[in-house]
């Protein structure tokens, strides 16, 4: 077998179904499987997978036992040559494990290949890429250093744009792409580490072996981001304790030093979690439907009576539109392009499932996102 895909979901049903249905249609043409574990979600995650996917492998925990031993549970029963590891709360291409699959990308000291992520709202995710968080990274990444130079960009590798490929240091563990045997190599992800800096000893535990790490772009995934993690004070407890674990793991610091990056650490887990606060959400001045649908008219009617509003044929750019994009008959990879072409012009998207149950979305990365049930 080719590949295995991992997901590990937690709470994120909605998202996880449209994830997995995603993933099928970029798996067409490769010999791969998916592994779903749950870390015991209180939804009905499960019920939906063994309803919905009763042919793909699902894995129940009894207790949520954290990213780095649910990921290692899936790996460990996973046939493929290659892995990926893949956040429940993202949408892949249909070209995304064939464009990285292909061999052109892989030789012997090739370690983890990462790929373009994107937000609910098309925008580029900055640590689709990133570098070794040295004590010193870390403070121009605390501190906003990296925003007024790229003579501080080494945290999100500043020195690759978003499209451009290339050689980097840290991955993301929202998407993580390489063969099994590495990864069983480096011991998988480090369960001292209950989640946050998992993916960063991962990737660096890669240097380590005398891989290098590459990001490629030519491909782009969504990751809703934020609606798997709830921001509170575990959250904050956690990205601290996470933080530490990495550095006494991998870097011999003074005390006065450690006790420097602590209130640094805290500081920065307070923005995380004042980011991750739902703000009130602004009306749309206007809707309209984004669907290849012979008959598009009944979703849109069907859309209308949801919604409360009339859908337009026409945009005007200058006027806040929310698009909803039909997955039922748009591809995966044109939804992303058109979120992409369409960012930062004032609009926001959201996408009715493959099988045109459901709506998904988010307005921006720190956004927990929006679930509509289509009746």
């Amino acid at each position: 077998m080719q590949l295995s895909v991992i997901i590990l979901n937690y709470n994120v049903r909605y998202f996880l179904e449209q994830c997995v249905l995603s993933v099928q249609k970029s798996l067409k043409g490769i010999d791969g499987e998916i592994i779903v574990i749950d870390n015991n979600s209180s939804d009905d995650s499960c019920a939906m997978m063994k309803q919905q996917f009763p042919g793909i492998k699902l894995i129940s925990n009894s207790k949520n036992l954290g990213f780095p031993k649910g990921n290692n549970i899936g790996v460990e029963q996973a046939k493929g040559e290659y892995i990926c590891i893949l956040n429940p709360d993202t949408i892949v291409a249909e070209d995304t494990f064939s464009k990285i699959l292909n061999p052109s990308n892989w030789n012997s000291n090739t370690g983890i290949i990462g790929c373009k992520l994107v937000d609910g709202a098309g925008n580029f995710l900055p640590e689709s890429k990133r570098g070794i968080p040295t004590p010193w990274v870390s403070f121009t990444k605390i501190f906003g250093l990296y925003k007024i130079s790229n003579l501080f960009g080494k945290y999100y590798a500043q020195h690759l744009s978003e499209n451009q490929s290339g050689k980097v240091e840290i991955l993301v563990g929202a998407f993580m792409v390489m063969r099994k045997d590495l990864y069983t190599e480096m011991g998988g992800f480090d369960e001292n580490c209950f989640m946050y800096s998992d993916d960063i000893d991962l990737s660096y535990q890669a240097l380590l072996k005398g891989k290098y790490n590459y990001y490629f772009h030519d491909t782009t995934v969504i990751h809703f981001k934020g609606e798997s993690t709830v921001r509170d004070g575990t959250y904050m407890k956690r990205f601290q304790e996470a933080m530490n674990f990495f550095y006494r793991k991998h870097f011999k610091v003074s005390f006065f030093f450690s006790i420097f990056m602590n209130i640094g650490i805290v500081l920065f887990s307070i923005v995380k979690r004042f980011q991750g606060t739902k703000f009130e959400k602004i009306k749309p001045d206007a809707y309209c439907l984004v669907s290849d649908r012979d008959n598009k008219e009944g979703l849109q009617h069907q859309l209308e009576r949801k919604f409360g509003t009339k859908f337009n044929d026409v945009v005007d750019e200058s006027v806040k539109t929310e698009f909803v994009i039909d997955l039922s008959s748009v591809s995966c990879k044109k939804a992303i392009a058109f979120m992409e072409n369409n960012k930062g012009k004032n609009h926001t998207f959201k996408l009715i499932s493959s099988n045109a149950q459901f709506i998904i979305g988010s307005n921006n990365s720190n956004d927990r996102g929006e679930v509509l049930i289509l009746e």
